[in-house]
């Protein structure tokens, strides 16, 4: 590989790999079983991220590159600063890591809600569900629809859908 796969790209991989084994016997191919573990992929995935993520973390530690985690702040003083949880660092060249998360609505403004997951919680699936909603039409979400069908789970797609008059 010519560079690192994201823990995405691992699971359109697999789900790749399942659509290509459906197709072996019209090339000749016999495949035995074929069955598929999703908590062989979610084991060897969830490695692969955390040896990737100490290669990274290593990376940078060589490179004499501070990682400081924490809530910070710009101040206002002359040269370029921020404040992280109370305490200032200076520096010519700052890179803020925003680390975002998913805001899940609450159960009073969407009901539901709750009993749903963001796409980081795919992540955290111990095994396939038999039957998956994925909410959204961004590419992410129409890539889970797809790895989750093609892997075998009953998968439908919900796209907002604006009514006009």
């Amino acid at each position: 590989l010519s560079e690192p796969l994201s823990a995405r790209q691992v699971m359109w991989n697999a789900a790749l790999h399942a659509e290509l084994i459906h197709d072996h016997a019209d090339y000749g191919f016999e495949v035995p079983g074929g069955g598929f573990r999703w908590r062989t992929i979610k084991d060897k995935r969830d490695a692969y991220v955390r040896r990737l993520n100490e290669i990274y973390e290593n990376n940078v530690s060589k490179a004499h590159i501070d990682i400081i985690r924490g809530y910070g702040k710009f101040t206002a003083d002359p040269q370029p600063t921020v404040e992280v949880d109370g305490k200032k660092y200076t520096a010519p060249h700052i890179l803020i890591a925003t680390g975002g998360r998913p805001l899940v609505p609450l159960d009073s403004e969407v009901p539901g809600a709750s009993l749903g997951i963001s796409s980081d919680g795919f992540f955290d699936l111990d095994e396939l569900p038999r039957r998956s909603v994925v909410v959204g039409a961004g590419y992410i979400a129409v890539e889970m629809a797809g790895i989750l069908s093609t892997l075998g789970s009953e998968s439908s797609l919900l796209i907002r859908h604006d009514k006009v008059g």
